[in-house]
């Protein structure tokens, strides 16, 4: 069903794979919405359990949009505010409203609304030769797709400033030390490393993650007071899940819990 990218589900992990590796993977408008109905698809199945997402070849995640498409598309020139409204906002709310985990798996250049995606993941994993750049500034454009959200609350603003009016390029290596991503491997052990941390998050405890991930981000714009009435509100539900059911019998019983997500 789609044209753009791969979608694999096995053992509670979607695999999405943006395939159009002879262009860096950047977007034009079929990519844009199979991501969106792909994200909508690992959503409501039960079966799964964490989303890994990335690139198809080993030079690009995503170089993001595909500027040629973008022109020939429409006479030369697009309505940008429409093509965030429709093609890029709703990726990056089915990323962060997604009630599991997205793992970028960061294997090439993360550009623009590339880079954009890869910061909407809850964790990112990259491979030594990935690099990031918020680009936009290089053609005379602003920060988009979240990346005005994601980039302050990262870094802060004085850098989140120097790397949007300048496109730094990060290497994999600078973007850890920022705090951008989780581990940085060898490329051949980049899939390898991915799998064993979908695989902790297909057994986890999914209701669980899902609040946390909503909590996380209210924590970052919130007052305390709002975020403690919503820890209250959050714990009540995980506490009538059955995987706290089964997490308590485990440790009363000395034994690793076996969650169902649920």
């Amino acid at each position: 069903m789609f044209t753009s990218l791969l979608l694999d589900i096995s053992e509670g992990i979607a695999t999405i794979t943006l395939n159009r590796p002879d262009v860096y993977n950047a977007f034009d408008d079929p990519l844009s919405y199979e991501l969106q109905d792909a994200l909508k698809q690992a959503e409501k199945d039960a079966s799964v359990r964490v989303v890994v997402l990335t690139g198809a070849g080993n030079k690009a995640f995503s170089s993001g949009q595909d500027l040629k498409a973008a022109l020939n598309g429409n006479g030369g020139k697009r309505d940008l505010g429409e093509s965030l409204r429709k093609r890029y906002n709703p990726i990056i709310r089915a990323i962060r409203n997604m009630p599991k985990p997205v793992i970028c798996q960061l294997n090439g250049i993360a550009a623009g609304a590339g880079c954009s995606i890869a910061l909407a993941c809850d964790m990112i994993i990259a491979s030594e030769t990935a690099a990031m750049v918020e680009i936009f500034i290089n053609i005379a454009l602003v920060l988009d797709s979240g990346s005005s959200y994601f980039l302050p609350r990262t870094v802060g603003y004085h850098r989140a400033f120097e790397l949007a009016t300048k496109a730094t390029k990060l290497s994999a290596a600078e973007a850890q030390q920022l705090g951008f991503v989780y581990k940085v491997v060898k490329p051949e052990e980049l899939e390898a490393t991915v799998r064993s941390e979908a695989s902790f998050y297909a057994d986890a405890p999914t209701k669980a993650i899902a609040l946390l991930k909503k909590m996380l981000t209210k924590g970052m714009t919130e007052n305390l007071d709002a975020v403690l009435d919503y820890e209250v509100y959050c714990q009540e539900i995980a506490g009538n899940t059955t995987d706290n059911t089964e997490g308590i019998q485990a440790f009363l019983e000395k034994r690793k819990p076996v969650f169902k997500g649920n």
